[in-house]
This record gives C-alpha cells, sequence and structure tokens, in this order.
C-alpha cells in the first residue's frame, strides 16, 4: 500500500501490485507478442519468397520492433495502463502521483522494455529493482514516473456488528481519548484481530488481544478503565479513529468570503383573502306625510248668551 498526495492535498492510497501478479502479467503479454511475432513472420515469409535475403531481415526487424513497442503502447494509451496481460490479473499502470498513464510514458516503458525484458543481459536488473523498489518498478518504470497498482483487490472482511462501534462502557472514555499517534500499522494490526476474533483459539485470541491492547496503548491517551477487555478496548480505539477522521472530509464552511451571498430568507405565502361582499343599494322609501294637526274648537267661557238682534235704526221708539 503506498500513499499518494494529489491536487487537492488528498491523500490516496494505492494498493502496490505485487511482485508474482506484475510477472504473470508480463508472462501473458510476452506470450501475446511471440504469437503476434510468429504470425508476422509467417506472413512475411510468405509474401517475400522471392526477394532477398536483406529484404526480409529488415521486415522482420521492422515488425519485431513495432510488435514489442506497438502492443504495450497502443493498449496502455487507450485503456489507461492495461495490456491483456494486467486486465486478466487486474493491474493498472499509474503515474507516481496517481494520475492515469499517458501516451509518453507508455512510449518509454515499451522502449525500455524492448532491453529490459527481451535481452537476457538487461533482464535480471528489470527482475532485481522491481524486487526492491518499494513500489515494485523496474527500469522502465523509473525513467517514465510510473508504478503498477493492484486495481482488483478481493473483497476485505467486514468487522463484526459488535466490534464496529464504542462499547458502551467506553462511551465517556471515548470523548477525551486521543487517537492522532496511532499509526497505520499498529490500526491495520488490531483491525485484523478483531476480524478474525472468532476463528482464533481462546488462547491465541487471549494473548494475541493483550499483546495488540498493549501496542495500541503506547499510542494512545489515556489509558482505559482499569479491567476493560482487550477486543472493547481495540474496537473502542478504531471506532473513534474513523469517526474523526470521516469527520476531518467533512466539508467546511470557508470563512475567507465575509460577503458570500446570503440564502433569501423564506417568505411566508401571500394570504388569499375573500372576495368583498356586494351589499344591494337602499330602497328609497318615500317621505312620511305630514298631517295637519287637528283644529281645536273654540272653548266656550261662560253660559251661551244668544246675540241680540241689531236695532233697526229707522224702528220707531217702543
Amino acid at each position: 500500500m503506498t500513499e499518494v498526495v494529489t491536487g487537492e492535498a488528498v491523500a490516496l492510497e494505492l494498493p502496490v501490485a505485487n511482485f508474482p501478479s506484475r510477472i504473470a502479467a508480463l508472462l501473458l503479454d510476452m506470450l501475446v507478442q511471440i504469437v503476434l511475432l510468429a504470425i508476422v513472420v509467417i506472413a512475411l515469409g510468405t509474401s517475400s519468397a522471392s526477394a532477398g535475403r536483406d529484404y526480409f531481415a529488415a521486415e522482420f526487424l521492422t515488425a519485431y520492433v513495432l510488435v514489442l513497442v506497438a502492443y504495450p503502447t497502443t493498449f496502455e494509451t487507450l485503456s489507461r495502463g492495461k495490456t491483456l496481460g494486467k486486465m486478466a490479473l487486474g493491474l493498472r499502470v499509474v503515474g507516481d502521483d496517481g494520475s492515469p498513464e499517458r501516451f509518453r510514458q507508455a512510449l518509454v516503458r515499451a522502449l525500455v522494455g524492448v532491453f529490459e525484458i527481451w535481452t537476457f543481459l538487461l533482464a535480471p536488473v528489470g527482475l532485481i529493482t522491481s524486487i526492491v523498489s518499494p513500489r515494485g518498478k523496474r527500469v522502465g518504470d523509473v525513467f517514465a514516473g510510473t508504478y503498477v497498482i493492484q486495481e482488483r483487490a478481493p473483497a476485505r472482511q467486514a468487522l463484526p456488528p459488535v466490534f464496529a462501534v464504542v462499547p458502551p462502557p467506553l462511551w465517556g472514555w471515548a470523548q477525551v481519548v486521543q487517537v492522532a499517534r496511532l499509526s497505520d500499522q499498529t490500526a491495520e494490526a488490531a483491525s485484523s484481530y478483531l476480524r478474525r476474533f472468532a476463528e482464533l483459539s481462546p488462547q491465541a485470541r487471549a494473548a494475541l488481544g493483550i499483546q495488540l491492547a498493549n501496542a495500541v496503548a503506547a499510542q494512545v491517551s489515556p489509558l482505559p478503565p482499569a479491567g476493560t477487555p482487550p477486543a472493547a478496548y481495540l474496537s473502542a480505539v478504531l471506532a473513534v479513529r474513523r469517526a474523526r477522521e470521516q469527520a476531518s472530509f467533512a466539508p467546511v464552511p470557508s470563512a475567507a468570503t465575509p460577503f458570500a451571498a446570503q440564502p433569501a430568507p423564506a417568505q411566508a405565502p401571500p394570504t388569499v383573502t375573500a372576495p368583498p361582499t356586494v351589499t344591494a343599494p337602499p330602497t328609497i322609501t318615500a317621505p312620511p306625510t305630514v298631517t295637519a294637526p287637528p283644529t281645536a274648537a273654540p272653548e266656550a267661557v261662560g253660559p251661551a248668551v244668544a246675540p241680540e238682534a241689531p236695532e233697526h235704526p229707522l224702528a220707531p221708539p217702543a
């Protein structure tokens, strides 16, 4: 396993292909190239039977270089680092920074491979370089800036559910434990122990658990509560480590842009009012008739006196 830091400062762990897988893929590719070369030689021998020996030698040399150089260059460029042998073994060629292989890198690997793989003098050099290099690089990989990774790895056994979380008695301790100094090798050993916990015999389980717990305790602080079983201690440490690694990759809002656009506040939907009711126009009533007040008869005062007849001015005196 090798760690590659990308341009975004993200650490990627790419599994380096092991030596037997690379040798098997190389032998498959050599077999394909030998078959192609044999077909080309037969075709050249049939077509140039009447030509001279020099003409045949020139054609054979051209075909030899084309098969040994064009085959890996074409396949690795078009398939981003794969040949037929690498496809069969689940391998891929990548750049030193983890990027896909480019045409220039594929061409350099193929040209160096003509001397490194197909000559008896330099073949041992390539084998020794592949064994000694931490990334399994042969001479062509050194010049091209590439290496081979194991793209199709076997499925990894998951942790049992009981070992995938912090045990309840250690919840309080897990809030303050410091796991930054825990190395990847120690964490991987503890994880492998927990995955194979049910397969181990009781004696091996106890001895290996104590050994791994002591190794983890040397890199983790503070110590767990007294009487904590090794398996519970290891599962708690690994669960805390996973949780903090996942939290470190969570997106954090940037404080460098104080004038970033803020989301508009949510507005309440407009209330729909009922249409005003239309009232009927008021009815105009006729004005009330004014009745004349009743005429009151003059009130008689005293006894009624008959009016005297007026005296005739010419009447004789009585």
